[in-house]
């Protein structure tokens, strides 16, 4: 979804994230947010959003029904044995 609006800066640099804008991203108070610079623009994010991105694309690398976690405990115990 494009959403755009203007949003004035206080004296202390503030800017409020508008609640139409926290729900679409799942901010709640108290909640930590990632600002990220790219192409001279500011963008937000939450830390679940980022991990959620960094899973889809992971996906696009791992067959089916690969658990990519089983994999690494069964990596891990075969190096333990070498030991």
């Amino acid at each position: 979804m494009n959403a755009e609006t203007r949003m004035r800066v206080n004296e202390n640099g503030r800017v409020v994230i508008p609640a139409s804008y926290r729900k679409m991203l799942g901010i709640k108070a108290g909640d930590e947010v990632i600002l990220r610079m790219e192409d001279d623009e500011l963008r937000i994010t939450t830390v679940k959003r980022r991990l959620e991105r960094a899973q889809r694309r992971i996906r696009q690398y791992v067959k089916p029904g690969v658990s990519l976690a089983d994999e690494l405990i069964a990596e891990r115990r075969e190096a333990a044995k070498r030991e």
